[in-house]
């Protein structure tokens, strides 16, 4: 069972624009396959064998808005994707799809709740980055796989709001995506030496 925060990226480190739109990432061509059906270089990063193997997600509020403006924008009733028991973190009041759970407080309890519902399989933080960030800080986050777009945006949603040392294990091409799948090695230390512990 690993903890996997999987997002897509631009160039410069943010998740979303300014306008908190992802347009940017919908017009980057991806999913191009090989004779094989393979996507990109090879098929160890493939998101459909990814999600099958995941047990439980977890998002946070702007995510969930994000996910139901998309779903919506022709018009069709907002119907949840995900087959997986599923958290939204937020302090907030929100209108959550039926099963979705609501969550808040530490991520560790969370955490504890997600791995029973997994039965085994993998967890999956959707977004945000604070959201990966607060489960990095409890020592819960196993490995950051990013969808790299060759766009440039200048401001947004950062891609995870946190000093961090990564390992990386795996890279390949996914149309004009690059998919880099990262181990987490622990915090990052400053030019003096210091390294902020973790909750």
């Amino acid at each position: 069972m690993t903890t996997i925060y999987c997002t897509a990226t631009s160039l410069d480190g943010f998740i979303a624009d300014d306008d908190e739109s992802l347009s940017w990432l919908f017009a980057t061509p991806s999913h191009d396959r090989d004779p094989q059906g393979r996507h990109g270089d090879g098929d160890s990063l493939d998101f459909d064998q990814f999600i099958a193997g995941v047990g439980a997600l977890v998002m946070g509020a702007n995510t969930l808005e994000w996910l139901r403006r998309e779903l919506t924008r022709d018009g069709a009733e907002f119907v949840w994707p995900y087959p997986q028991p599923s958290w939204v973190v937020t302090h907030r009041d929100v209108d959550l799809p039926p099963g979705v759970q609501r969550a808040e407080g530490d991520v560790r309890d969370l955490h504890a709740e997600m791995v029973e519902a997994a039965g085994g399989k993998d967890l999956w933080i959707m977004g945000g980055g604070d959201l990966a960030g607060q489960f990095f800080d409890a020592g819960l986050l196993d490995r950051v796989w990013v969808h790299l777009a060759p766009v440039v945006l200048g401001a947004g949603k950062p891609l995870l709001p946190r000093r961090i040392r990564l390992h990386r294990q795996a890279i390949e091409r996914d149309g004009q995506l690059t998919a880099m799948l990262f181990d987490v090695v622990g915090a990052e230390a400053r030019d003096d030496g210091s390294v902020r512990a973790p909750i």
